[in-house]
């Protein structure tokens, strides 16, 4: 296990909005490189930066044409190599984004196996036997190169998949996983990972990465196995270097050999219900189309497509029933079924990563205010495991209905550029506002980090103090201890123990209290490190007014 992770908090950059050092209207890598200074002295010292790589950008560089070459929109090889240097002076580790499991259809490896003549591409990726034989089952392509077959698609056509093999072989065309296609696949892998980690990167956060191979077991043991041999070839050779997956299953995922697994927004997880559970009984994800809290009926009508037999959301936040939203009635008992297990399954194994939110997830401000915020986010730096900030949250950015831009769909409104200042553009750019990658905030009181850090009481004041709380706290780090002491239905309060600390959370707005006597007796001595809101301890007796956190030691 690499020994930075353990006090690891990472910020999350997407490249394209972060800093824009040249006037282009695209952020860039000297931009990142710029801002440093602010990513270290928030208490960030871990990046993950989403894709960077050459790509023809029809998925916002999640269609990578060279694995090897930084995107010319962001700047060089050189750049990066840059940034991995500046970054570590100032204690700062740097994870790229990783997508094993398909290229670009630009890519010099597709652009090979496409050919009619047999190469050493030709299983680099899944094809058919024959160009009028489809794939059961999978997305596939034909009838658009000389080869004569169809090939399988990962999400978009313009990804076209990577042979991993499948673990059930129902057609003549499937390889296994154990082929020398498909392990060849892998060491391309490795190459692609060797090739950044020599040139200064502290490792990888990986794309989907339980999708590798195809017609897998249920418990994915085939995918599990190939990141086991990666695992493996670190440990050897990069042994502090980190991987965070894409996954969602710890028990899976660290099985599998990866160091952390980040929670994700599915509905009905436990995560979701903290902060995003406003998905209608049906299950649909409309609430991505709405942008304020004020109008969100009346946009929902103008950008969606209406189905009959849908009803209208008249209201997003009487339907969102999340944890830490005042008035949502949620139950930190949905959580906790879901995360025990999973933080068992984790123990001694690799971190789960809490997030505040990432690039496919609306903002966590969608539907929480700033004393939500607070609280979530007070929650995230005291619980175990590895947490990421994703850039803006900091500050309270906003998700916004935004038409798409490079496959980014729905998703688009939460990757809208930094807000630095008040000043043009708000701080991202010197470009005109018809050359910006998107749009910026174009309300008045649009949060910034100038105005916040000159604002004792900003929620970017309350991150830094949370952050030096939990690298001041031993207890309070990635492998702590965690005990639930008090997690109940119905009931907000939310008691729980890391090492000698006790944290406690009430997001409702009515006064809540706990005997932690009957829990522990060495409460009775116990002295507040860290408070939000109204909050007292009094012989063992623990109080909480409505909206408020409290750290005793």
């Amino acid at each position: 296990m690499p020994t930075w992770l353990n006090d690891a908090c990472f910020y999350e950059i997407y490249p394209q909005t972060f800093c824009d050092s040249n006037g282009d209207g695209i952020g860039d890598i000297q931009g990142i490189i710029q801002k440093l200074d602010y990513i270290r002295d928030t208490g960030f010292n871990a990046l993950w930066i989403n894709p960077c790589f050459d790509s023809p950008f029809k998925d916002a560089g999640y269609d990578v044409r060279d694995y090897k070459k930084v995107a010319p929109r962001y700047g060089s090889n050189e750049d990066l190599i840059q940034l991995f240097q500046e970054a570590h002076r100032r204690g700062i580790h740097v994870l790229l984004d990783l997508v094993p499991g398909h290229t670009s259809e630009e890519h010099e490896w597709f652009l090979e196996s496409k050919k009619a003549e047999e190469n050493a591409f030709s299983d680099r990726y899944v094809w058919t036997n024959f160009g009028f034989q489809g794939a059961k089952d999978f997305k596939y392509v034909a009838g658009e190169s000389d080869r004569d077959g169809a090939y399988i698609l990962n999400f978009f056509n313009c990804q076209p998949a990577l042979n991993y093999g499948f673990g059930r072989q129902d057609e003549k065309w499937m390889m296994a996983p154990d082929s020398p296609a498909a392990i060849g696949t892998r060491e391309a892998m490795k190459d692609v990972m060797k090739f950044w980690m020599d040139l200064g990167c502290d490792g990888f956060r990986v794309d989907m990465a339980s999708s590798l191979v195809k017609n897998d077991t249920e418990d994915k043991k085939y995918t599990q196995a190939i990141w086991q041999n990666v695992r493996g070839w670190l440990d050897q050779n990069y042994p502090e270097a980190a991987i965070v997956s894409e996954w969602g299953y710890g028990f899976q995922a660290f099985d599998a050999g990866f160091h952390m697994d980040f929670t994700l927004n599915d509905p009905g997880c436990g995560y979701t219900s903290l902060f995003r559970d406003y998905s209608n009984p049906r299950g649909d994800r409309d609430w991505v189309l709405l942008e304020s809290k004020k109008e969100t009926a009346k946009l929902y009508k103008e950008h969606a497509s209406h189905d009959p037999e849908k009803p209208w959301r008249e209201d997003c936040l009487t339907q969102d029933h999340s944890y830490f939203r005042k008035d949502g009635h949620g139950d930190i008992t949905t959580f906790l079924a879901d995360y025990e297990g999973r933080y068992a399954a984790a123990r001694g194994k690799g971190y789960i990563s809490l997030i505040t939110g990432n690039h496919d997830t609306p903002r966590i401000n969608f539907t929480l205010d700033d004393t939500e915020r607070r609280l979530s986010f007070a929650f995230i730096y005291t619980m175990p495991g590895v947490p990421f900030m994703y850039y803006g949250d900091e500050i309270g950015m906003k998700y916004r209905y935004l038409p798409s831009k490079e496959g980014g769909f729905q998703r688009t409104g939460s990757r809208t550029p930094m807000q630095w200042t008040g000043g043009k553009n708000l701080g991202f750019s010197e470009a005109s506002e018809d050359a910006l990658y998107l749009p910026v905030e174009d309300e008045k009181d649009a949060p910034n980090v100038e105005s916040q850090l000159a604002d004792e009481g900003s929620l970017l004041h309350f991150v830094k103090d949370l952050l030096k709380l939990r690298h001041d706290n031993r207890d309070l780090q990635a492998d702590g201890s965690f005990e639930v002491l008090h997690g109940e239905s119905r009931d907000p309060l939310f008691v729980y123990r890391r090492g000698d600390l006790i944290c406690a959370v009430n997001p409702s707005g009515d006064e809540r209290s706990f005997d932690l006597s009957k829990r522990d007796a060495k409460a009775l001595c116990g002295e507040e490190i860290f408070s939000y809101g109204e909050t007292g301890y009094d012989a063992g007796r623990l109080t909480l007014g409505g909206q408020s956190f409290l750290v005793l030691k």
